[in-house]
């Protein structure tokens, strides 16, 4: 099964497409960016199509992605929450089954801890894929890591469902 992690954002868009045989494979990662003078309307039309053409290229069966987090930053939250749109938009309009995972979810799947900071993340994203590096791109790890969240919990999921 492929999966498209996606760390939505209106100025860098994190995906990541892992295949979850065997063991976890690394297929593609990168961030999709637009220059932050650029009309929101035009970043977002530019973010959807772009990740369109990401999706039609690698033919993900599924969509995990992270949920914004919240905090004292509105403005913030609301430019992450129309990001997190578009990408719903784009993996729906393909047909992909879509999942939505917490900060804190992927931290504890990923790291084995909620509380985990992104330096832990990121190495644990490297063993996890065995890369030869962490990716340089913040984003991109993130939404391996979002990723790498999906594998765990659809593995938990069958162990669960054998048990029954």
């Amino acid at each position: 099964m492929r999966i498209l992690g996606i760390d939505p954002g209106t100025i860098n868009l994190g995906y990541g497409l892992v295949d979850d045989e065997e063991t976890l494979k690394v297929v593609d990662y990168g961030t999709l960016s637009c220059s932050p003078q650029t009309l929101m309307e035009e970043r977002l039309l530019s973010l959807y199509t772009q990740l369109n053409r990401i999706i039609s290229e690698y033919r993900p069966d599924e969509a995990a992605i992270e949920e914004p987090f919240v905090s004292q930053n509105v403005r913030s939250a609301l430019a992450i929450g129309k990001a997190q749109t578009i990408a719903i938009l784009a993996a729906a309009s393909q047909g992909l089954a879509i999942y939505y995972y917490s900060p804190t979810q992927i931290k504890q799947q990923v790291a084995g801890h909620g509380q985990a900071n992104k330096e832990q993340i990121q190495e644990m994203v490297k063993l996890h894929l065995g890369l030869p590096q962490i990716p340089r791109s913040n984003d991109a790890a993130d939404a391996l890591a979002a990723a790498i969240c999906h594998c765990q919990q659809n593995k938990l999921k069958q162990k669960l469902a054998s048990w029954k």
